[in-house]
């Protein structure tokens, strides 16, 4: 196969780019141990608990000491507390719209280990029925020394419903939707 001038030029970028990146390591996001979910209230003041049941993600580990989380949450399998109509609803297309857009996803900003040991602000981007918008969720000081693993690392955030075009509905249910998660480390398995 030729390479093009072009071709050798993009090869000898990217190889530098991964010397100067040093080694990154991934660690999974522990499905069975992590939780995701959400809250919005209706226009009566009653308070709807939402979960992700089906959820995955990892935390790469980047050259100077800084990390990124990748999160995809899928839309098909959101479910409702108590209700089978309002999980049909937020799965459907005036909401989530599950058959169109299957994922949500938050890719953060590379941080600091700093910032999941005592807490802080993590910003990033979300990406809700195919709308990027960069987004910022406070994580909390954690409740033991090893978060992740010995407790859970936990973040909130607060998205708008019409930011992301999920407006419907807009006569029954608040704007505010309120991210809740609930993250542990899955166990390393040595490689």
């Amino acid at each position: 196969m030729a390479v093009t001038g072009r071709g050798t030029a993009a090869a000898v970028v990217a190889l530098l780019t991964l010397a100067l990146l040093g080694p990154v390591h991934a660690t999974q996001i522990d499905q069975e141990a992590s939780r995701v979910g959400f809250t919005l209230k209706t226009r009566w003041g009653k308070t709807l608990v939402g979960h992700f049941p089906r959820h995955e993600g990892v935390i790469t580990r980047m050259s100077g000491g800084m990390h990124q989380v990748r999160l995809r949450l899928s839309t098909a399998d959101v479910e409702i507390e108590d209700s089978t109509t309002f999980t049909r609803l937020t799965r459907g297309d005036g909401f989530f719209d599950a058959a169109r857009y299957p994922w949500v996803e938050f890719v953060s900003d590379p941080y600091p280990v700093s910032l999941i040991r005592e807490g802080g602000r993590l910003g990033g981007v979300l990406t809700i029925r195919g709308v990027e918008r960069r987004e910022t969720f406070v994580v909390s000081p954690p409740d033991c020394d090893d978060p992740g693993v010995g407790c859970d690392i936990v973040a909130r955030g607060t998205v708008d419903r019409d930011d992301y075009h999920m407006g419907r509905w807009g006569f029954a249910l608040s704007d505010e939707v309120v991210f809740s998660l609930h993250m542990r480390i899955a166990p390393d398995d040595g490689t």
